[in-house]
């Protein structure tokens, strides 16, 4: 390999993740598809190995584009502003009961749809349902900070949460059942504890009792539902909807269960959503064709291109030679050395390249099945828990701090690490412990 070719490539790649987080405002794709563009240029990847990376990507990009299209209809349904309503009239004044209501809802819409949808859903309801009850900005931190954080990290019980862990099970020949068979207890018993450690830290911030809430007044023509629906059937009318959503994420883990594609399970699930949508408010499926982020498959190829240069130049080899000795020592130093390097690598890259790199790694050391899928398992905890140290450490977190600023609440980078660098080693260490026990037990 050629000095240039192997200095263009690296440099491709930092500049890309660099510029992501000097201007997390501007599309990702865009730099990503440019530094896919220079690394292709500098030859460490051939255009045979774009095929390769088409097929190992497609399933996933598709699984996850099918899932935002989901909460693209869930808007239209008028979700988002029934579930602020919701979750106010729950709290039933309580603070302390917004905060656990606040983590369950976020929890729950990353296992509906996605991390990235998920911050996207969340916090714009957050806002306009803090905003609703006139708190202070100090006040808002903990409901924000807090519901971020568990989205976030809620991607790692399943894998289908996570366009770049989709991606990795591939890499791993790892199906979405067993994936979530040894992750999903170590996982969701990690995010108690996240949730725990959070209530502690804001305890004395959090409003006891809730200042009283302005009446959710429709204006003509905001709700789609407001006309067609009484109000007093529209909370079946929404139960009914989730619970078709459920059915669909359910049927993706049956689905892997008896081999069948995962991503067209995905699909079909959308196809009859949107045919319900249709339906009920006649508005046309032609809409998603505007609607849907389809940046995210640029980026996502884009990425793994980039990341692909780099296993061509030699940086997996070099990581082989220093982790392979201490990972096949046992299922608990394979569990706790991988999760740490991930979340290191991810808090100075993102967890998207970290993930891919990590993955790509752990698939060329010769481990036997049992340590690689653990080590992966915990690549994939430090990917999606250890990552949020930092703010630049996830795409989602990235959007977030740019969601709450626009929405009029300031938070600094000194605000966020004063909670993370408490709650998130404990979490990510305990979660990867559990996972080498859990994981032992099962097998």
């Amino acid at each position: 390999m050629h000095d240039l070719t192997v200095i263009l490539t690296i440099c491709s790649f930092l500049l890309t993740i660099g510029f992501i987080f000097w201007r997390p405002q501007v599309n990702e794709a865009i730099p990503a598809t440019v530094g896919a563009f220079f690394v292709l240029l500098s030859g460490s990847v051939s255009l045979t190995d774009l095929g390769q990376i088409t097929e190992t990507i497609g399933g996933a990009a598709v699984t996850i584009i099918a899932t935002i299209v989901m909460a693209i209809v869930l808007e239209s349904f008028g979700f988002f502003y029934w579930a602020a309503e919701l979750l106010t009239k729950k709290a039933k004044g309580s603070g302390i009961r917004l905060f656990w209501l606040t983590n369950l809802f976020c929890f729950l819409m990353t296992l509906f749809v996605n991390n990235d949808g998920s911050i996207l859903i969340t916090t714009p309801i957050l806002l306009l349902l803090l905003k609703n009850m006139g708190l202070k900005n100090h006040q808002k931190i903990p409901y924000l900070l807090s519901g971020a954080l568990i989205a976030t990290a809620s991607s790692a019980p399943i894998g289908v949460s996570n366009i770049v862990n989709l991606i990795a099970l591939k890499i791993v020949h790892m199906d979405l059942y067993m994936h979530t068979a040894m992750m999903f207890v170590p996982a969701t018993l990690g995010l108690v504890l996240l949730s725990i450690l959070l209530f502690a830290i804001f305890y004395r911030t959090l409003p006891k009792k809730l200042p009283p809430v302005a009446r959710w007044n429709l204006m003509p023509g905001s709700h789609p539902l407001q006309d067609s629906i009484p109000r007093e059937n529209r909370n079946k009318f929404m139960r009914n909807i989730l619970l078709f959503v459920f059915a669909v994420r359910l049927s993706l883990f049956a689905a892997s269960y008896i081999h069948f594609p995962v991503s067209l399970m995905a699909v079909i699930g959308s196809i009859s959503l949107l045919a319900w949508r249709w339906m009920y408010l006649k508005i046309s499926p032609a809409d998603m064709l505007k609607k849907t982020p389809w940046y995210i498959l640029l980026f996502a190829f884009s990425m793994y291109v980039i990341i692909y240069g780099l296993n061509n130049i030699g940086l997996t080899d070099w990581l082989i030679q220093l982790l392979q000795p201490i990972v096949s020592g046992s299922l608990l130093n394979a569990s706790v050395l991988m999760g740490a390097l991930l979340s290191v690598l991810s808090n100075i890259f993102n967890n998207h390249p970290a993930l891919m790199v990590g993955t790509i790694t752990l698939m060329n050391m010769g481990l036997d099945p049992l340590t690689l899928k653990i080590a992966y398992l915990a690549s994939v905890i430090g990917s999606d828990m250890g990552s949020l140290l930092l703010p630049i450490g996830t795409l989602a977190t990235l959007m977030w701090m740019h969601i709450v600023r626009k929405g009029g609440v300031k938070i600094s980078w000194g605000e966020y690490l004063k909670v993370t660098y408490l709650v998130i080693p404990v979490t990510v260490i305990f979660t990867l412990v559990v996972l080498s026990y859990w994981v032992s037990w099962l097998f």
